[in-house]
Formats: structure tokens, C-alpha cells, sequence
């Protein structure tokens, strides 16, 4: 129904900024989609990061750092990150639902997911 696909991780030096994005097809998929960033570290639960919507939300260890955004031409959301720290390492996913009033920030609310892309931070 909804495939997303991200792209964009890679290994960086803390202190450095890197952006990720997420294509997002399908034969359901619209501009009225809420989408989201989560992230996961290994042995932690998935993370909220960023919602994109209104107003466009942000999880408290990236805000001030992390900044979302989405072009619904592109049906693509990216996720633009700077001053990264060694915290920041995750397997970082893409979500997306139908249409809602609020942007959920339990990874259980989201219908589809990405397959996610590895953000690696050394120190």
C-alpha cells in the first residue's frame, strides 16, 4: 500500500551534519499522510524524533539540532541534522499514516515503516 524508503546514513564525526531522506509510493499514499522520523539504538526501544505536521513536532534530545522537513511534490520528508553527537547513533526510520489530527509519538500509532538507514557517530 505505502513503501518508504530512506536514504542518506552513513559514519560521521561528531559535530557534523548530515541529511536523511525518505521517498515515500504508493497506490494510497498523499499529500495528507502524517509522516515521522523515529530511531532506534541497539538495545533501546524506537525513538520519536521529528513529526511532520502542524505544527511540526520534535523529540527533546534533537530539538535545536534536528530539523524536519517535507516537499509533497517529491512525496519525499527529510531530516536534516547537525551537531551531531556520539548519542545520536541509530538505525533512523521513516513512518507514515493516513490522516490524523496529531502527530502520534508512539512508534505503535504509525501503519507503515521504512527499512531504515544506519547514522553512525564517532567520537
Amino acid at each position: 500500500q505505502v513503501q518508504l524508503v530512506e536514504s542518506g546514513g552513513r559514519l560521521v564525526q561528531a559535530g557534523a551534519s548530515l541529511t536523511l531522506s525518505c521517498a515515500a509510493s504508493g497506490r494510497t499514499f498523499s499529500s495528507n499522510y502524517v509522516m515521522a522520523w523515529f530511531r532506534q539504538a541497539p538495545g533501546k526501544g524506537r525513538e520519536f524524533v521529528a513529526g511532520s505536521g502542524a505544527p511540526t513536532t520534535y523529540g527533546d534530545s534533537v530539538k535545536g539540532r534536528f530539523t524536519i522537513s517535507r516537499d509533497n511534490d517529491k512525496n519525499t520528508l527529510n531530516l536534516q541534522m547537525s551537531s551531531l553527537k556520539p548519542e545520536d547513533t541509530a538505525v533512523y526510520y521513516c513512518a507514515a499514516s493516513p490522516p490524523r489530527l496529531s502527530i502520534p509519538r508512539s512508534p505503535q500509532l504509525w501503519n507503515f515503516w521504512g527499512q531504515g538507514t544506519q547514522v553512525t557517530v564517532s567520537s
